[in-house]
């Protein structure tokens, strides 16, 4: 089986990975779930950890083909387009992530001037959809339940899972966002366990408990093995547990900026007549 070379870049403020993927050989590689630094008290964004991911890329000499996202990010701001401006590549999201636009319009009132069919991406990526990184060949996978969205980019023997699993200490993700099910999840996490048991899993985010410091992949071994929201339970069991535990979580800081962004392919609104772009907050929504 191929093996990519991956570098993993960890934000401290949110707790999230984003990767690059490379076939070394070619020069060739892809970003994956970048992210935006985001002050919510102040409102003002900057490109440091961005940077640091790119200075990575044009220091090795690779040529970027592709800008990824598992999915629309509820917990970052999405730092895709500036990416693109600094190591170019096509923006690739999942095929459904209309759905998650409109569900989001509609929350966020944004009217008819905000198109929800996907155009603002340059590749709806569907179930089963190959696309190539230089001599690398990247096949996307759906993976649904944290949003309708989500889908794992399985390449060579790694594979990018998004918000389905966490390290296996931590568990799994949750599923109580617009969209969200826990039955969906665990299906999807099943198609993901049934990978080669020595595939490299690059998740999302890690929230290390007891010290442990921070780690960006695990296997489909060890994560079949004693992942703790998954190993020994059948889904019923696990359906259980997912909605119990996701009805005593507190919403993620930065949903309610970042969800917006996201769903804009990483574009702030429109700036208005002083030259200012503005997040909405919708009141007693959520």
């Amino acid at each position: 089986m191929i093996t990519p070379t991956v570098l993993s870049f960890f934000d401290q403020d949110t707790k999230s990975y984003s990767y690059v993927v490379a076939d070394e050989r070619a020069g060739v590689c892809a970003v994956i779930d970048s992210v935006l630094d985001f002050d919510i008290k102040s409102g003002r964004t900057s490109t440091e950890g961005a940077d640091a991911l790119i200075a990575a890329v044009k220091e090795r000499g690779w040529r970027t083909e592709w800008v990824l996202e598992t999915h629309a990010h509820a917990d970052h701001l999405t730092a895709a387009p500036y990416v693109k401006t600094q190591l170019d590549g096509k923006l690739g999201i999942g095929a459904n992530i209309p759905t998650v636009q409109a569900t989001f319009r509609a929350i966020y009132n944004l009217g008819s001037d905000f198109a929800s069919d996907g155009r603002q991406f340059d590749r709806l990526f569907a179930d089963g959809a190959e696309f190539n990184i230089g001599g690398l060949t990247a096949r996307v996978m759906a993976t649904p339940g944290h949003t309708p969205a989500c889908i794992t980019y399985v390449i060579g023997d790694a594979a990018f899972i998004g918000d389905t699993m966490f390290a296996p200490d931590y568990g799994t993700a949750r599923c109580d966002f617009p969209g969200g099910d826990a039955r969906t999840l665990y299906r999807s996490i099943q198609r993901i366990l049934n990978l080669p048991p020595e595939t490299r899993l690059y998740q999302c985010h890690d929230y290390p408990p007891d010290g442990r410091e921070p780690t960006p992949c695990s296997t489909v071994a060890q994560q079949r093995a004693s992942n703790v929201h998954l190993a020994g339970k059948s889904e019923d069991a696990f359906v259980a547990m997912r909605e119990a535990r996701d009805k005593t979580l507190d919403m993620p800081a930065l949903l309610l900026p970042a969800v917006q962004v996201n769903i804009r392919a990483g574009a702030m609104p429109a700036p208005e007549a002083n030259g200012l772009s503005y997040l909405k907050i919708p009141v007693n929504r959520f």
